[in-house]
């Protein structure tokens, strides 16, 4: 049975990369979301194995209030249900700092930033937090 990761992101064109290299050279099955509800579901629910984030989501909100991948990964990490499942963040912004600083500010597991364009070091990234099943 194949690993289950969830995209949260919300530009096609990465998604559609994310989900062709994940599917057909990784193996693992995808799933693509950007409703904060679904994500919190399916995260509590123990049908996903990882997460890849978007930090600047532009339509994504939460009880009325429109929120980004970083106030999302707070609330993955501080539920126990689904604290323990890894969450790799995705973001353009990628200055100088902004890596160690969005890992401590959520509590995720890896960073990578974009545009990601070269399929096996994306795979590698992604095996870093969700490896191969032996």
């Amino acid at each position: 049975m194949p690993q289950k990761i969830l995209i949260v992101e919300d530009d096609a064109i990465n998604v559609k990369f994310m989900n062709v290299v994940l599917t057909r050279k990784g193996g693992y099955e995808v799933h693509v979301s950007e409703d904060v509800e679904e994500i919190l579901q399916l995260a509590a629910s123990g049908a996903i194995d990882a997460i890849i984030m978007d930090i600047s989501l532009s339509r994504s909100s939460f009880e009325g209030h429109k929120v980004d991948g970083i106030v999302i990964t707070q609330m993955l990490k501080a539920n126990p249900a689904t604290a323990k499942i890894p969450v790799m963040l995705a973001t353009a912004h990628a200055m100088f700092g902004d890596r160690e600083r969005f890992i401590a500010e959520t509590g995720a597991e890896h960073y990578i930033s974009k545009p990601i364009h070269d399929p096996d070091l994306f795979l590698a990234e992604v095996r870093r937090i969700l490896p191969l099943p032996s």
